[in-house]
């Protein structure tokens, strides 16, 4: 009892230092998600349709560049399903790591822009 004693009174002497960190504190080391570029605007109102289709939803259901896959309800099978469905309404092909980034119509949308665009100048 008397070292617990004796020690609870060492660590009350003790008094904090300040590091002279921001008071934000350590910098993030994620990621941002900012946008590089902005899909057209043709191609985000397709994306929807087909995202609308692929997860048979009313047409009270608001979609917008910003609504999630999971959100609307979709499982991983859905998005495989949504994925196949921009393929072929776009004619491209989305590679396995590129289709596991796609959350969102609006990232759905930024990646057929940029397969589109890539596709146009191969050719």
């Amino acid at each position: 009892m008397e070292v617990l004693v004796s020690a609870t009174q060492r660590l009350s002497s003790v008094k904090s230092v300040s590091m002279g960190l921001p008071k934000k504190g350590f910098p993030s080391l994620r990621t941002s998600r900012r946008r590089i570029c902005a899909a057209k605007t043709e191609t985000v109102d397709k994306v929807c349709e087909i995202v609308r289709k692929q997860l048979a939803l009313s047409n009270e259901t608001s979609l917008t560049p910003s609504s999630a896959f999971a959100d609307l309800g979709a499982d991983s099978l859905d998005t495989v399903e949504i994925v196949m469905g921009l393929e072929e309404a776009f004619d491209i092909t989305v590679e396995e790591e590129n289709s596991q980034n796609i959350t969102t119509v609006q990232e759905a949308a930024d990646l057929i822009d940029k397969l589109v665009e890539k596709k146009a100048g191969a050719a």
